[in-house]
């Protein structure tokens, strides 16, 4: 056996088969490095309540079981403050590891997930740290961000950075149930709230992640809540609010589906890319709610590192937009406009608002039909046979979200089939005959997606 742990824990004298787990209580970063050095599947490394300086990484290098994780934890959530120059760098052959608890205020761009790590778990975490770079940096895949609270940011470099081995950006990322807020550093590049991947290497590679269930507020920084900069990932269910210079985007990289999330005060999203599936979310009181990209290239491979891939083969469908400046637009370019190519725009809601369509910049092969208007100023670029104008009735309900109610000239009303659209906002499935906008009518919404500071971050249920 391993002695040196047997002398942390009395527990360990009483583990019985089917293997060795110990249960260690330490008070000093050394003794934390030591006993992370000997960790085996089940261990358990609680570090006692208090406030301690590093000087240096803790660096963790073990692997765990799926059954028996390795689990280095705070006494208490949010009891153990780590200040001075360094937090965890997980490093390979980690696997899975879960590091719990912690409030982080050392310097920024110290605590790492490191390329070849797998299913590596930081959860119920604050990360409240200084200086430029990164809150946290992920690289390995299978990794899971969940319960934790990215706090005041002042300054460059993202919340979550999201990186990856080469061109190859992370795998199967799990973004879950976290808390973002007040991002406040100013416009310099680098200042999102979560950047997944890098422009330069990651925009053709699939990262096949899912990001669900967080809250986004009050981000002032870049203009851009969420930058994702690779292909195929899903985000759903998220809330945006209070952000009103910032966005999420699909900067670069294909595939990606966006659905279910609530957008309010903020700018939208923008995307750029093939093939994107945008459906079943709800845009109220933002200046822009979508921004289609006026590409400026057709290919990202070989073209200069700021350039923006055209949108081909996008669909924008089955979204409720409620009095947001201009519901759907894309912009000018100066030069070398080359707009999206085969754009549908369908089943779409559109009540008040000053502008339903705005379109400056080359559209070929766009798809327009089942589309809904009431009481918006201007109908601007939307095709008058692609929509109607009828009062959906909708109604706030007590947590302010305006939905169908029975007999609305919405339900059952959507134009084609569109099987890839399988969820509502509040994850309803939807019926072959589809409802326009995000609310599949039901008389039990849900909306469990509308988050609130309560419902994320390290003491959430």
């Amino acid at each position: 056996m391993r002695p040196s742990l047997l002398l942390f824990s009395a527990v360990a004298a009483l583990a019985g088969p089917p293997a060795f787990a110990a249960n260690l209580l330490v008070d000093s970063l050394p003794r934390l490095q030591a006993a992370v050095n000997e960790a085996a599947a089940g261990d358990t490394i609680t570090l006692k309540n208090g406030v301690y300086t590093s000087i240096a990484p803790v660096v963790v290098g073990r692997a765990g079981s799926a059954e028996r994780p390795i689990v280095i934890s705070a006494e208490t959530i949010g009891g153990v403050e780590i200040t001075g120059t360094d937090g965890f760098k997980v490093v390979t052959p980690s696997a899975n590891v879960t590091i719990s608890g912690f409030l982080f205020t050392h310097a920024s761009g110290k605590n790492s997930i490191e390329i070849d790590t797998s299913r590596v778990r930081f959860t119920r975490n604050t990360f409240r740290c200084l200086g430029d770079g990164a809150y946290l940096t992920v690289a390995g895949d299978d990794a899971q961000i969940d319960y934790n609270e990215f706090d005041t940011k002042k300054t460059t470099g993202a919340m979550l950075a999201v990186l990856g081995a080469g061109s190859q950006v992370a795998r199967r990322l799990w973004v879950h149930h976290n808390y973002f807020h007040d991002f406040v550093s100013g416009s310099a590049n680098g200042t999102e709230m979560i950047r997944y991947g890098l422009l330069t290497l990651h925009g053709q590679s699939t990262g096949a992640g899912l990001v669900e269930h967080n809250l986004f507020t009050d981000c002032r920084g870049a203009n851009e809540m969420i930058s994702v900069q690779s292909g195929g990932n899903t985000i759903r269910f998220n809330t945006f609010i209070n952000s009103p210079t910032s966005h999420l985007t699909l900067r670069t990289g294909n595939d990606c589906v966006v659905y279910g999330n609530f957008f309010r005060n903020t700018e939208g999203l923008r995307l750029y890319g093939k093939r994107h599936q945008i459906y079943s979310n709800y845009f109220q009181d933002n200046y822009v709610g979508i921004n289609l990209g006026n590409g400026d290239v057709e290919f990202a491979e070989g073209n200069l590192p700021n350039s923006h891939v055209r949108p081909d083969d996008c669909q924008i469908v089955f979204n409720t937009f409620i009095d947001n400046r201009t519901h759907y637009q894309m912009s000018q370019r100066s030069t070398g406009a080359l707009g999206a190519t085969k754009t549908t725009f369908a089943n779409n809601l559109m009540l008040g608002g000053d502008l339903g369509v705005r379109i400056a910049g080359p559209y070929t092969g766009a798809v327009w039909a089942g589309n809904l208007l009431w009481n918006v100023t201007e109908a601007g670029d939307l095709p008058p046979e692609s929509y109607v104008k009828a009062d959906p009735l909708l109604t706030a309900g007590p947590d302010g979200i305006r939905r169908l109610p029975s007999g609305s000239p919405a339900a059952g009303a959507a134009s084609g089939i569109f099987p890839g659209v399988a969820f509502d906002i509040d994850g309803q499935a939807r019926p072959e005959k589809k409802t326009v906008g995000a609310d599949e009518f039901s008389t039990t919404p849900c909306s469990a997606w509308l988050l609130a500071p309560a419902e994320v971050g390290p003491k959430a249920p």
